[in-house]
């Protein structure tokens, strides 16, 4: 499987001996380094070429059984609630979660390193001195799940139809690709361009190999149920068009026996479900619908995993760490809009939610409150700029606040009261300061229109948490309103940009890169379906990521990382919401996982497995 997405994919990757002959067939250029069994943003791995498996999986784990969920995880055009097509790859359409699990790339992530990855379909790769070309060399005797042969050609095609023809986040991220060609079935090399993103290669190296013959006959760019040709450790299954989806397990499949496939895919079938109201899918829970949630409303972990199955020890209930960045959530505010440009206003939007009360009254002071794109790791500025991001910063004073060279942007702390006066008193300042009088009760703009708002959600899970700010506004004088509408239409109104604010959450791998281009830079802000929601376009932003993509070392992207944080802080793109460092996990007792967690990932479905004995006792109890 791809890490295609983002680190807290599962994947599995392989790395095996052989291929001498395709080696042999195929010498090193003067200019390439030796081979190579994995490849990572700086350079270092963790794991030599002999490695037998990873260090977090139990080899011996049993085959069998079945994994169902509730999806947690949403990538290009997937959608958490509904699904209407197979084709996950574009920007039409609503994709079905899991797909991912139907296709194999050329090389995979290890769970417990920051970005390395290591062959799958390509047994080793050499790299050209100035690191413009790599040049995969690709595993023998590899083929898609109809038997037919897995070639460099097909993963020439697959990149070139995803550069032209993919969703515009794939598209992005690809632009450093310059070329991928085959010159034989054993051989691909991809070119990148001078100064290309540090990941771009990693991005590449792990996005799915399509078929050439099948899309021969078939047209990529569009939506369809038909299951695709693929080539990972899963195929499509049984699945009903909104309501679930399985995918079952390759009997056969080429890369199971590889050792870093070994005690992974351990499940016969892979199930999702798909409810689009979030007590509902409780629900089905509860009922033995489906048997692994991964809770994310505090309120339900508070107060409903108390049903007999859990009093019985029939369901547990987990904590996690989670030690991936947590990112940024929040309202996003679509800065598009003319209403909304003033950055005093949207700093008045920030001052008018109270998350000490929401905190305490609607989610058990269960999270703690996002400051940062960066969360949950050691990008977060903090403190006064440190001599090494003064010297980032200073080619920009006079481009950026002043208040970049300070102390970053904290949400400020309230009474707890849901209506802190003091808060709200320095709210409405902002917006005299910025010309937004109030007028008979309303607050208006400068030429005297009544300011209004709509915050756009596709599921009511998240109604409680807007009303209380809806009424803070209210005091302010702006008149907002919440409309909940149906999963496809809000997909279609976010890549539009049709909206002034709604929820995103998003986080960044341990190495962010190009990614970033597609959250905050000019280009896509422009770009419909770009995840760049706010529409920031700051010409400042854009060179602060070539900053980070440029990084030539872990301290510099850290250093890197933190100044852009301050600059983007500065601008009050989002109203923060809150974050929490673990993963809260119920499950019904027929689960065995190894004894050691993979650092940045869950492990569940990916090395977990069915326990025939756990099962039987359930039955019996």
């Amino acid at each position: 499987m791809s890490n295609i997405y983002h680190v807290t994919r599962r994947d599995t990757l392989a790395l095996g001996a052989g291929a001498l002959a395709a080696a042999i067939a195929t010498p090193a250029t003067a200019d390439e380094g030796p081979e190579r069994h994995g490849i990572s943003a700086f350079g270092d791995l963790k794991y030599p070429a002999d490695f037998k498996q990873f260090d977090y999986v139990n080899p011996a784990a049993p085959k069998g059984g079945m994994f169902s969920q509730v999806g947690s995880n949403r990538v290009f055009n997937q959608n958490f609630l509904t699904f209407n097509s197979l084709n996950i790859f574009i920007l039409k359409g609503d994709g079905a979660q899991g797909m991912e699990l139907t296709y194999a790339g050329l090389m995979a992530r290890a769970a417990d390193e920051a970005d390395a990855l290591y062959g799958l379909a390509a047994r080793a790769v050499r790299i050209s001195a100035d690191g413009l070309t790599y040049r995969f060399l690709m595993r023998p005797k590899i083929t898609f799940n109809d038997g037919s042969p897995l070639t460099a050609h097909d993963v020439a095609f697959s990149l070139k139809t995803l550069k032209e023809k993919g969703h515009p986040i794939a598209q992005q991220l690809l632009r450093d690709l310059v070329d991928a060609q085959a010159s034989d079935d054993a051989t691909v090399s991809l070119r990148f361009a001078p100064r290309r993103a540090r990941d771009v290669p990693l991005f590449a190296a792990s996005l799915p190999i399509f078929s050439r013959a099948y899309y021969s006959t078939h047209a990529f760019e569009e939506t369809s149920l038909e299951p695709p040709l693929g080539s990972g450790p899963y195929q499509v299954g049984r699945f009903e068009t909104g309501r679930f989806i399985e995918y079952d397990r390759v009997k056969n499949w080429w890369g199971a026996d590889l050792p870093v496939s070994k005690g992974q895919n351990n499940f016969d079938t892979v199930r999702y479900e798909f409810y689009r109201d979030r007590d509902v899918a409780f629900e089905g829970f509860t009922s033995k619908t489906y048997l692994f949630r991964e809770e994310f409303t505090s309120r339900i972990w508070a107060t409903r995993y108390d049903f007999p199955a859990v009093r019985e020890g029939r369901v547990k209930q987990d904590v996690i760490p989670d030690d991936t960045p947590s990112g940024a959530q929040g309202w996003f505010f679509n800065t598009r809009r003319e209403k909304l440009k003033d950055k005093r206003l949207r700093e008045a939007f920030i001052y008018a939610f109270d998350f000490e009360w929401t905190n305490k009254t609607l989610m058990y002071g269960s999270y703690k409150r996002t400051h940062s794109v960066f969360q949950n790791s050691d990008m977060v500025a903090v403190g006064k700029p440190s001599p090494e991001e003064l010297a980032l910063l200073e080619p920009f004073r006079g481009k950026v606040p002043d208040e970049v060279f300070g102390e970053p942007f904290v949400p400020p702390v309230s009474d707890g009261s849901g209506q802190d006066r003091a808060m709200l008193r320095h709210a409405s300042a902002l917006l005299q300061e910025a010309g937004f009088p109030v007028k008979d009760g309303k607050r208006v703009t400068p030429q005297g229109e009544p300011i209004s708002v709509e915050f756009l959600l596709d599921e009511p899970s998240f109604q409680p948490h807007h009303m209380p700010f809806i009424k803070n506004l209210g005091v302010l004088g702006i008149d907002a309103t919440l409309r909940i509408v149906d999963p496809v239409q809000y997909r279609k109104r976010v890549d539009d940009f049709d909206f002034d604010l709604t929820v995103q959450r998003f986080g960044f791998s341990n190495t962010p890169g190009d990614s970033l281009r597609t959250f905050f830079s000019s280009q896509a802000a422009a770009m419909r379906g770009s995840q760049n929601l706010a529409g920031i376009s700051d010409p400042v932003i854009d060179a602060l990521i070539e900053k980070v993509i440029a990084a030539d070392s872990r301290a510099n992207l850290t250093t890197s990382c933190r100044v852009l944080d301050r600059v983007i802080r500065s601008g009050r793109y989002w109203v923060p919401h809150w974050y929490k460092p673990s993963h809260w996990l119920a499950y019904w007792d027929v689960f065995s996982r190894p004894a050691t967690k993979p650092r940045y990932a869950r492990g569940a479905p990916e090395i977990w497995w069915y326990d025939r004995d756990k099962a039987a006792k359930l039955e019996r109890g």
